[in-house]
């Protein structure tokens, strides 16, 4: 089966315009190979087309299945004319898509269109086996904290004129955001309780090789990385470049992230934050790449991933 990549959004828009190509544009890209059972344990190239349908029967395991079977898009009623549409604006937009503007674009709601975001963000999600090494830039960030409309009660009691009127009593928590890039390689960053000593001596043994040239700012968690590493400390109150030592890599990784995140998603849940963090690390790791190759390399991480409303809007916040 054929598979014709687009080049640009509007070859993309002319060519995914119609259902049945959009449809068989992504069984083409899950299965170069032919089409086989996605079913778990199975996985037989003996299947047969069902007439009228876009569905396959596996003659071993007896059961019927779609491209979508197995995919993020398992259990979705929308069709591949909108799911890959969104999935380009989404890979090729560098400060990403809010679920408004997409749900206006596709015409749907913006609630199917904030779980459509969120289970294509799930699809670029890029697996970190492999530990950093060479020269490794570590930082720490903070997202969310008070609303932009918070003001300390004594501003409230002085307004309303000393009545007593008391602003509640919330906890504006930030949320912790470890980052580290290989100079010359790729970023990874993730979500993480606090920036306490061990929590970010933990993370560094987890993600960078013994032995690699280590740089940080003067955060005392940083402290004693020297015994595993070759650790060069960068104190930003008084340089922020010193020769060859400094931060500038991953800090430049933090302002695409923080203006995607307050020019376009606003105040996204710390429980979700992973999941933003996902696509822009995509985004990132793939600027290189044409829009085309990179629109079809997330598209490829669909398959065997999986993500329900409920896992969705029931995730933890860490």
């Amino acid at each position: 089966m054929e598979k014709q990549e687009p080049a640009t959004l509007l070859e993309a828009i002319r060519q995914f315009a119609d259902p049945q190509v959009a449809h068989d544009y992504f069984v083409a890209l899950r299965f170069p190979n032919g089409i086989a059972c996605p079913r778990q344990g199975c996985g037989s190239a003996d299947v047969a087309k069902i007439k009228n349908r876009n569905a396959w029967r596996c003659r071993e395991c007896g059961r019927q299945f779609s491209v979508k079977v197995g995919t993020i898009f398992e259990d979705s009623p929308i069709g591949f004319d909108k799911w890959l549409p969104a999935m380009w604006l989404l890979s090729a937009n560098r400060n990403g898509i809010s679920s408004c503007e997409l749900a206006r674009g596709l015409g749907v709601t913006q609630k199917t269109a904030w779980f459509m975001l969120h289970r294509l963000r799930h699809a670029m999600q890029t697996p970190t086996f492999e530990k950093l090494s060479g020269e490794v830039e570590v930082d720490e960030t903070y997202f969310g904290g008070a609303p932009r409309h918070f003001k300390p009660r004594s501003a409230n009691l002085e307004k309303h004129g000393g009545t007593g009127y008391q602003e509640p009593r919330k906890i504006y928590k930030k949320t912790a955001v470890m980052g580290f890039r290989e100079r010359g390689g790729n970023v990874r960053a993730f979500v993480i309780p606090n920036d306490k000593m061990l929590t970010l001596h933990m993370r560094v043994r987890d993600h960078v090789e013994p032995g690699s040239v280590l740089y940080t700012d003067g955060h005392p968690g940083y402290a004693n990385a020297d015994f595993r590493y070759v650790h060069h400390v960068i104190n930003h109150s008084v340089e922020y470049v010193r020769g060859n030592i400094h931060t500038n890599s991953i800090e430049n990784f933090w302002s695409v992230l923080k203006r995607t995140i307050g020019g376009t998603y606003i105040c996204p849940r710390a429980k979700h934050m992973d999941a933003y963090l996902d696509e822009q690390i995509f985004r990132f790791n793939e600027r290189e790449n044409k829009d085309g190759p990179r629109f079809a390399k997330a598209l490829k991480g669909a398959d065997s991933k999986r993500l329900t409303w409920k896992a969705l809007v029931g995730r933890r916040i860490i």
